[in-house]
């Protein structure tokens, strides 16, 4: 783990190995450049997207957040361009399994990188600081981005749409998974709605709708080198096999059950089968997996119990962490979802103030909790905290 130090100059990225055409070199490094972005922001005409087109839309959303008035913010990235963008995100999201697995596979080498990032809350600037800081996605750094994008910052919109850009871009080296702030509930109350009805206007509806539509689209978790497993809550509880009552041989389902007496752990293939395409995971029901990996928390008392602070999700201690790490043979697990807000709360876990905590340390690994937010309320860390 570790705090960023100063940004370094970082040299500009390569694109995604035998996926698109090497990328063109940019004019300028950012964030020094004292040109002006290229706008209204216009889709190639051939429909390929390039690390050149994504360093002007850096710089074109850095400049309209200081120069001008959100309202304005069409003449920077026109609906149409914002409606080509979100689909071929969400063409490639769409086909991701709900965890991903970042190996050999997908390019990684014994001397790659991954960062992981926690939760970012429309922070753009703090998202540009980290980018140069800890370096560009490149064909030999990935980056795992641990959702929660929108809600309480001003600029959650420009996050994910810069974030999809690298999806879209470098597909198998940017992976965005989902936090629980990625469903209908969470924006409508906590201010990415409002946002994109400030900044659209009378199609603030349709953009509205459209992120809600790529937010279901998002992975839930993703296992980096067969060794570290990463989601925005965490751990998540088990199905259950039930003999139906029309035979008690034939037609059996699979239920999940929220009784504390019945609450098991989850394993990857019930991760796997999960139907993540719910605008709000549900709380209740056969379909909770979604909803306790978005929303479930460590606690150092042992088993599991219904997240009642939450109402949705867990609560797991360390001997679950240990279960989960032996039985899928890892080391670490990532989680986010948590602020210094939230920790003040929770004296019995470490606190946010360095941007992660180590939560559990058991014989097989770590549990880490990481937030890279550090404009958020009561957040004092000066730097933006993310995993190597």
């Amino acid at each position: 783990m570790m705090s960023s130090p100063p940004a370094a100059a970082t040299e500009p990225p390569s694109s995604d190995e035998g996926l698109l055409p090497a990328a063109s070199t940019p004019t300028s490094k950012f964030p020094n450049s004292t040109h002006l972005p290229q706008i209204p922001i216009t889709w190639p005409v051939d429909g390929s997207l390039t690390v050149s087109w994504i360093f002007n839309l850096i710089q074109a959303f850095d400049w309209a957040s200081r120069a001008i008035p959100p309202s304005e913010f069409p003449s920077v990235l026109p609906v149409g361009v914002f409606d080509k963008l979100v689909l071929a995100a969400s063409k490639i999201l769409h086909k991701e399994p709900n965890c991903v697995q970042i190996d050999e596979k997908s390019g990684l080498m014994a001397d790659s990188r991954v960062v992981v990032v926690g939760d970012v809350h429309g922070q753009l600037h703090d998202v540009l600081f980290l980018l140069t800081d800890a370096g560009f996605p490149s064909q030999d750094r990935f980056y795992v981005f641990n959702g929660d994008y929108v809600d309480r910052g001003a600029w959650g919109l420009e996050v994910f749409l810069l974030l999809l850009a690298w999806k879209v871009v470098m597909p198998h080296r940017v992976y965005l998974l989902r936090g629980n702030h990625e469903s209908k509930y969470c924006t409508s109350v906590y201010g990415f709605e409002k946002e994109v009805y400030t900044k659209y206007g009378d199609n603030g509806k349709h953009v509205y709708r459209k992120c809600l539509g790529c937010f279901e689209g998002l992975p839930l978790a993703s296992i980096i080198a067969g060794k570290v497993y990463t989601a925005h809550g965490g751990l998540f509880r088990g199905t259950i096999i039930t003999p139906s009552k029309r035979s008690k041989k034939k037609n059996r389902k699979v239920v999940h059950n929220p009784e504390v007496t019945s609450l098991t752990l989850g394993n990857l293939e019930e991760l796997g089968k999960a139907r993540r395409s719910v605008l709000d995971p549900p709380w209740e029901g056969p379909n909770l997996i979604p909803g306790d990996v978005l929303w479930s928390d460590p606690s150092m008392s042992p088993g599991l119990a219904p997240n009642k602070e939450r109402g949705i999700g867990l609560l797991w201690g360390p001997d679950c962490t240990e279960a989960f790490l032996k039985k899928f043979n890892l080391k670490l697990i990532i989680r986010s979802h948590e602020g210094p807000d939230a920790r003040d709360k929770r004296p019995d876990l470490g606190g946010m103030d360095l941007g992660y905590t180590i939560d559990h340390t058991v014989e097989s690994g770590k549990l880490i909790t990481l937030f890279s937010a550090p404009d958020y309320p009561q957040f004092q860390v000066a730097l933006v905290p993310y995993a190597i």
